[in-house]
């Protein structure tokens, strides 16, 4: 008998994962032993030539390798830049927090730059819809860590930087041992209690923070904690209120405002490790993508009634690995999807459930109270958008629509569903609808990710 269609596509599908898996791990051994060869190499070359001739390095009063001459050419040519920075640079260690779409454009470039030792700290793993903004990782990654994958890209850049790799969730019980093993740290991350924790540790480690934030369109960078200038404690002794802390994945992000920030970011770092220019001590760069803006703007200096680092401030190393983060914010290191639990049992059904109604025919309208951009990004057939704002002034819809499903179907009643992204505002809609009469709706459990999930594995997610 022939493969039919379906067996023959999963058995590509696996041949491809299995190839891809092979083929990052190759990349991955090629780059570590290339690395190791180009460092074998430079000091074979080093004892071949201080046997023959003198030195050129030591006449030049720098420690600058004829490689390093040769691949920082450019940075030595610019007289603001040069040898001393260039050296400085190299002698350097910087830590990134984070490889997602602010810390994918930093690592590259300090890579590719010439700092001496690039940390990477992340837990997280490589996913499809991380391509359109993490351009340090590929396809061949996907489901593997993300800072494998950023590793193996920066080795493949620039093999003579050493790369150390953190696998793990950044908290205060390794924070200050980590971030003590670097010079500059870069907070490439996208949530509150992170973003206090990083500051805070800076302060009691005295080390200069590059920090920078994207969402929607817009961008911000700043430097805390360098040359008496504020930690963020300073600018923001309060949280703020959980529901002003989008993240991407709820809001989105066009793909090159992270990476543009994050370009900046290396920017900073490298002045910070160089000891070249000025960098945004005391004043934050806020980016407008669709205005093709970049202001920059003097913020608050330093508070000296900061808890972290004011003139009485007693926040100790001890105080910090008790200190809970989360509690602080209100708001989780590791952000996942809200789940309300709004509804009871009979005022909801499942996906699976909702599935089987519709197979048997049964009269019904379903209302998605998503907004409509997201409406118009994938639905499920004849559903009716009225976004949750707008839902009490669209209810003569909801009540036209049930009339036509009952007289299209000869039914007494038709049921009313209600149904959304994730399942929360759905929630919201139902029990603004029992208040308003619509006592038969019911909320569809964990949205059109439960259908995607539970019903058909084709439909989009987002």
């Amino acid at each position: 008998m022939e493969p039919n269609g379906h067996d023959e596509a999963s058995r590509i599908l696996h041949e491809l994962q299995s190839l891809k898996a092979t083929k990052s791990d190759i990349d991955r051994r090629i780059s570590a032993l290339e690395s190791q060869l180009r460092h074998l190499n430079l000091q074979n070359g080093t004892v071949v030539k201080t046997s023959a001739l003198p030195n050129p390095i030591t006449a030049a009063h720098h420690d600058l390798t004829p490689e390093m001459i040769h691949r920082y050419s450019r940075h030595l040519l610019l007289p603001s830049f040069g040898v001393k920075a260039q050296s400085n640079l190299i002698n350097s260690s910087i830590l990134v927090v984070g490889a997602g779409g602010l810390g994918s454009p930093a690592l590259l470039y300090l890579a590719a730059c010439g700092a001496g030792r690039l940390g990477i700290v992340d837990h997280d793993v490589v996913e499809l819809n991380n391509m359109h903004r993490q351009v340090i990782h590929t396809e061949a990654f996907i489901g593997q860590p993300k800072v494998k994958s950023a590793a193996t890209t920066c080795r493949s850049i620039n093999s003579s930087v050493q790369i150390v790799e953190h696998h793990e969730a950044l908290r205060t019980s390794n924070a200050l041992e980590i971030f003590n093993q670097y010079d500059v740290i870069v907070d490439a991350t996208d949530n509150a209690p992170s973003r206090y924790m990083i500051s805070d540790c800076c302060v009691l480690l005295g080390k200069p923070l590059v920090s920078g934030a994207a969402l929607g369109l817009e961008g911000q960078l700043t430097v805390y904690n360098y040359n008496g200038g504020p930690c963020y404690r300073c600018l923001f002794p309060t949280p703020p209120p959980t529901a002003a802390c989008q993240r991407c994945a709820d809001s989105g992000v066009l793909g090159v405002v992270p990476g543009i920030i994050g370009c900046l970011q290396a920017l900073e770092a490298i002045k910070i490790a160089s000891v070249v220019g000025e960098p945004l001590s005391g004043r934050m760069l806020l980016f407008d993508a669709l205005a093709a803006r970049i202001r920059i703007v003097k913020i608050r200096g330093r508070s000296p009634q900061c808890e972290a680092c004011g003139e009485n401030a007693t926040f100790t190393q001890q105080q910090f690995r008790e200190f809970d983060y989360e509690k602080f914010t209100q708001s989780p290191l590791t952000p996942s999807p809200l789940k309300l639990k709004l509804l009871p049992s009979d005022s909801r059904i499942s996906s699976k459930e909702y599935h089987d109604r519709v197979a048997n025919g049964e009269a019904h309208v379903l209302v998605d109270v998503r907004p409509a951009h997201h409406f118009k990004i994938v639905s499920l057939p004849k559903s009716l958008n009225i976004p949750l704002p707008s839902l009490e002034a669209r209810l003569p819809e909801i009540s036209s629509a049930l009339k036509e499903e009952e007289e299209r179907n000869g039914s007494l009643s038709a049921k009313l569903y209600v149904i959304c992204r994730r399942g929360n505002d759905s929630q919201r809609a139902v029990q603004n609808l029992h208040k308003l009469g619509f006592t038969s709706a019911r909320d569809i459990v964990g949205g059109l990710e439960s259908w995607a999930h539970d019903v058909d594995s084709n439909f989009p997610t987002y």
